[in-house]
């Protein structure tokens, strides 16, 4: 039987079976179609609206992707739903663990809840009040660790290990992925003649399915992501062409709120999206605030990322049919306020 011994390969070889698993590890449209046959027996399909008073205020046409009416309030639960089922006999046996800021804890919790699954959710300390609560109204088990999201995650890797839970990565778990796109999935069924479409990054599912859905629909749509400045390590990774761990997520957008770029979405990304954008901390509560008064929708930080590149890159999208993904509205009532009142 022939054996790799990946501590006698070169790097280089080492770095070409890496890809070849990548490339293995990779959706397709069809993944998509295969996994909305699933998750329209648990989850709506969220609207896509015109949002009349912010295309006047930014001179182009703006639809806002509703994410944030999904039962968790965050597109993430697409993800989570479909992985359940698929290994839902495993998962009951089991138990499902995770490790999230909130949406892809609240995702893997309410999956498990359907199916009646064990779930342990491990977060770094200082997670917003509103995701906890909801994490507990779910069921799930709170165990905090760390003071950010990839100490909570190496945690939560080990304590799988230890007691044999189905752990579920927020990011490197292919079959989050197809589920995920079936958000881009309804968006270009709703608007097939759509120019851009702006999607957050934080791990990665949400903008690698929309390369995927987009790409192999039409080419021409332009998919952008957006990264928070504090936290930029896949828009220095797309950059340099290599993954890149800052060590830091300085943001108060949690779902934003990574320190290192990780494998799987890097290599979906890499060539296929157009562009990715930082915002500030304050551009996001700008644009909290912006969707609130203009189109009556509460939005989190990071739920609130593709308005507010959108509002950065105005003069560039003049004249152009634009999908803003509001991903989440998961915020804390005090952040919400403060947005409202000082910006």
């Amino acid at each position: 039987m022939f054996c790799l011994n990946f501590n006698r390969a070169s790097p280089r070889v080492v770095r070409l079976i890496k890809g070849v698993a990548l490339m293995l590890l990779m959706f397709s449209l069809s993944d998509v179609y295969r996994a909305r046959q699933v998750i329209i027996r648990y989850l709506p399909r969220t609207p896509l609206v015109y949002s009349r008073q912010l295309s006047r205020l930014l001179g182009f046409d703006v639809y806002l992707k509703l994410e944030n009416l999904q039962p968790t309030r965050a597109f993430k639960v697409r993800g989570g739903v479909y992985f359940a089922m698929v290994r839902r006999d495993e998962a009951q046996r089991k138990g499902l663990i995770a490790a999230s800021t909130g949406n892809h804890a609240q995702s893997v919790a309410y999956a498990g809840k359907l199916i009646g699954a064990r779930v342990v959710i491990v977060m770094p300390e200082g997670v917003s009040r509103v995701k906890v609560e909801a994490l507990k109204d779910l069921g799930a088990e709170i165990v905090f660790h760390g003071k950010v999201f990839d100490e909570a995650l190496d945690y939560a890797m080990s304590l799988a290990n230890r007691e044999g839970l189905l752990f579920v990565h927020s990011t490197n778990e292919p079959l989050l992925y197809p589920g995920v796109g079936t958000m881009h999935l309804e968006v270009i069924e709703d608007l097939p003649d759509v120019d851009v479409v702006i999607n957050p990054i934080g791990g990665g599912s949400g903008a690698s399915s929309a390369v995927i859905v987009y790409k192999s629909v039409n080419p021409s749509i332009k998919v952008i992501g957006v990264q928070a400045e504090g936290a930029p390590s896949v828009y220095l990774s797309l950059k340099e062409g290599r993954l890149v761990s800052t060590g830091y997520a300085r943001t108060i957008a949690e779902g934003l709120a990574t320190a290192r770029a990780y494998e799987l979405p890097f290599s979906i990304l890499r060539g296929r999206i157009d562009d990715v954008v930082l915002v500030s901390d304050d551009e996001m509560l700008r644009a909290i605030k912006e969707l609130a008064l203009n189109a009556g929708q509460v939005a989190e930080p990071a739920g609130a990322a593709a308005l507010a590149a959108a509002m950065k890159l105005r003069n560039q999208l003049v004249g152009k049919k634009v999908v803003v993904m509001v991903t989440g509205g998961n915020i804390d009532p005090e952040l919400f306020m403060k947005a409202l009142e000082n910006y």
